[in-house]
C-alpha cells in the first residue's frame, strides 16, 4: 500500500502527462496545454487572476531552456513554488490569529 506522499507524487506525474500528451511528444507542455492544466487543475489559485497574459508570463518565468514549452522539471518548480507560497500564507494567517 502506498503512502499519501507517494500517491501525491504519482498524481503530479499523471496530471503532467495527461496534459503533455494532448499536444506534442508527451514530455513537455505547450503553452496551450499548460493553460488548460492551470485553468482545470488550479482553479482556486487563478480564480482572481484578471491578466489574460498570465499563462505567457508563467511559461516565460518557468522555462529554463527557452523552447516555449514546460518540461516536468519546470512544471514541478511551479507546483513547489505555489505550495511554498500557500504554506507561507497559511502560516502568516495562523500567526495573525494567535494575536
Amino acid at each position: 500500500m502506498s503512502t499519501l506522499l507517494e500517491d501525491t507524487m504519482d498524481a503530479l506525474m499523471r496530471i503532467f502527462h495527461h496534459y503533455s500528451c494532448k499536444e506534442g511528444d508527451g514530455y513537455e507542455l505547450s503553452k496551450g496545454a499548460l493553460k488548460e492544466l492551470l485553468t482545470s487543475e488550479l482553479t482556486d489559485f487563478l480564480s482572481g487572476e484578471k491578466d489574460p497574459l498570465q499563462v505567457d508570463k508563467i511559461v516565460k518565468d518557468l522555462e529554463s531552456n527557452k523552447d516555449n514549452e514546460v518540461d516536468f522539471n519546470e512544471f514541478f518548480i511551479l507546483v513547489a513554488a505555489l505550495t511554498v507560497a500557500c504554506n507561507d500564507f497559511f502560516e502568516e494567517q495562523r500567526k495573525k490569529e494567535e494575536f
